[in-house]
């Protein structure tokens, strides 16, 4: 896991940075602690790579530097189980950020028989209003994946992800103790499909 991180953010990290038009770029490392655990994490990190808009997105991976970054992703990724969304940022509890922190990252999928709207609007305007309420979240930010990705031919990987930061984990555990979380987590219900896949990172602010 060393050896991955630091690939990731040294050599990497040069390839992305070339990119023409990216407005930011930041990865999320698990936590090596999470290694101990008896049921292993089920994602390694997460990358965030930003642009003013899709069509920038999409003329990113036709420019040399674009298709050398994704080339490179072979060299230290089991790219089987590589998976992408494109997505929106929707700020529900803003608030700074330190480099100390943790980040809780929650993988979501909209329970059957949902429309991707509802599943949409909910999730911002009724879920999240609640889980905000748990006092040791310092900042929430929901990533929807775009309603134009599910025209496409390919359905996204997931419909979207919660990010939240704590000041560390001693602090994000003592969340879960709480009456706020207790009704966060019973809501999930109403609009997510099973367990919610997650991981415990820090963020790598490259740009």
């Amino acid at each position: 896991m060393e050896d991955f991180q630091n690939y990731w953010a040294t050599t990497h990290a040069d390839f992305v940075r070339q990119i023409p038009g990216l407005r930011g770029y930041l990865q999320c490392h698990t936590i090596l602690s999470g290694y101990r655990r008896t049921t292993p994490p089920p994602l390694d990190g997460v990358e965030e790579v930003r642009f003013d808009s899709t069509a920038e997105l999409t003329a990113m991976e036709t420019t040399p530097a674009g298709m050398s970054a994704m080339a490179d992703l072979s060299n230290f990724i089991d790219t089987e189980r590589l998976e992408r969304i494109v997505t929106e940022e929707i700020v529900i509890k803003p608030g700074p950020i330190h480099e100390d922190m943790v980040k809780n990252i929650e993988i979501g999928d909209r329970k059957p028989g949902m429309s991707t709207k509802q599943f949409h609007d909910y999730w911002r305007n009724t879920h999240g209003p609640i889980a905000a309420k748990i006092s040791v979240i310092k900042r929430y930010v929901q990533s929807h994946t775009l309603m134009s990705e599910y025209d496409k031919e390919d359905p996204p990987a997931y419909d979207g992800v919660a990010e939240t930061w704590f000041d560390d984990t001693v602090a994000m555990r003592q969340g879960t103790t709480t009456p706020e979380y207790a009704a966060t987590r019973a809501d999930e219900e109403n609009f997510l499909a099973g367990d919610l896949p997650f991981i415990i990172t820090r963020e790598l602010k490259i740009i």
